[in-house]
């Protein structure tokens, strides 16, 4: 996935009322943008964080720059813009990263279904066998040496493992995949310190089938692109 528009560079000073985020450069001085991230946004947008921002050229936007990335005190980089983790996951299923997720001539998105008036991520159909249920979701929370999901207690996230445990008992093919957007991260375990519920939902679902896969992106100012897997640990 590239970006639309270049990527500017500036410091981050702090993230406030969940989606507004002030930056500071040379150019700008301080200003604010916005920020497409309902998470805590642990370890990835403290003060003096290198920040990059795109800018829109539509004029009736309230803020015209959006935070896309951040660069820890390590030099790790993170996209913090959560929209872009089912574009990228898109991209890599159809160009074959996925390795387990490729067979399957058709692809959409955002399709309607499950009992809970959701929507999945990406569905995988084929002639040959039933489709595949895909939902991804954007991995940024690193503690130690430890990836982990969610950051902050999702009902949403919840009601989403929910739905593809209903369509594995109902004999269909369904696969969470993690799309892991930090540098930093090599693996990907539930975080059960966070969010008990979805730790537990989690295990119920590898019980009963579903399957659990997390990729690693590279990440740069120009692009994003699925790398390679890494693992997941479920105790």
């Amino acid at each position: 996935m590239k970006f639309i528009s270049e990527l500017n560079q500036a410091t981050l000073l702090k993230r406030y009322k969940r989606f507004l985020v002030d930056l500071h450069c040379k150019e700008l001085g301080e200003f604010t943008v916005h920020c497409a991230n309902t998470g805590k946004m642990t370890g990835c947008a403290d003060p003096h964080f290198t920040a990059y921002y795109s800018t829109s050229d539509n004029q009736k936007r309230k803020y015209l720059h959006s935070l896309e990335l951040t660069q820890n005190h390590q030099g790790e980089l993170i996209c913090v813009n959560t929209n872009h983790a089912n574009q990228v996951a898109y991209e890599g299923i159809e160009q074959g990263i996925v390795h387990e997720l490729t067979g399957y001539p058709r692809i959409q998105r955002e399709v309607k279904y499950g009992q809970e008036n959701s929507r999945i991520d990406i569905m995988l159909e084929s002639d040959d066998t039933s489709p595949c249920y895909v939902e991804v979701k954007s991995v940024t929370l690193l503690e130690g040496s430890q990836g982990y999901f969610p950051d902050a207690q999702t009902l949403r996230g919840q009601k989403h493992i929910r739905e593809l445990i209903t369509i594995k008992q109902q004999g269909i093919r369904a696969v969470l995949l993690f799309v892991v957007m930090h540098e930093g991260i090599n693996n990907v375990a539930p975080a059960a310190h966070i969010d008990a519920e979805y730790a537990r939902l989690l295990k119920q679902a590898c019980d009963v089938g579903v399957e659990v896969l997390a990729y690693k992106t590279a990440i740069s100012e120009h692009e994003i692109s699925l790398s390679h897997q890494v693992p997941v640990n479920i105790s």
